[in-house]
């Protein structure tokens, strides 16, 4: 019996399996390297980078897997059946074109593939604010480095505005 060709993944279902590859990592990554924290974390940092906020490290891991895990899956899934309704209001340029029955799927699919890369990059930047907590918590006093702390923020706000340059660049007519 001969089998099936396989097809090659569509940008969307890469992107969805980038994503989940990247959180379980991500969240593996919390997890284990949580267990090099103190009882009591620093976790808030004022602007001179000394720890002005504590949780114990049980609550800590807790708070920094849902932001890993379960708010880029919120950003995702919760989405489709959202922007999928009848009655969705989808604010988009040009969006009686692009929101027309025969390419409404189509686009729903874009706009679902381009908050998977917004959740990757999210997934990344939250869990390199881990590290730095996770490095803060490792001297005595807890001191976070301000100068990474804003480079990581620069680079992820960059990404953002040229995500939502592009974003919007496609939705041009």
């Amino acid at each position: 019996m001969k089998a099936a060709p396989r097809r090659a993944p569509t940008p969307g279902s890469l992107t969805g399996m980038v994503l989940g590859l990247i959180t379980a990592l991500a969240a593996l990554y919390v997890w284990t390297s949580g267990s090099a924290l103190p009882e009591l974390v620093a976790a808030h940092f004022g602007f001179s980078g000394m720890a002005n906020g504590f949780m114990p490290r049980r609550d800590y891991l807790a708070f920094m897997m849902f932001v890993v895990v379960v708010l880029p899956l919120l950003m995702t899934a919760g989405m489709g059946p959202l922007l999928r309704m009848p009655g969705a209001r989808i604010n988009m340029p040009n969006r009686d074109y692009w929101l027309a029955p025969e390419r409404r799927e189509s686009t729903i699919a874009l706009l679902l593939g381009q908050l998977r890369l917004l959740a990757i990059a999210l997934v990344l930047f939250l869990s390199h604010v881990h590290g730095l907590v996770v490095s803060a918590n490792r001297v005595v006093p807890p001191m976070l480095d301000n100068l990474r702390m804003v480079r990581a923020l620069a680079v992820f706000l960059l990404f953002v505005i040229v995500w939502m340059v592009l974003l919007f660049r496609r939705f041009r007519i």
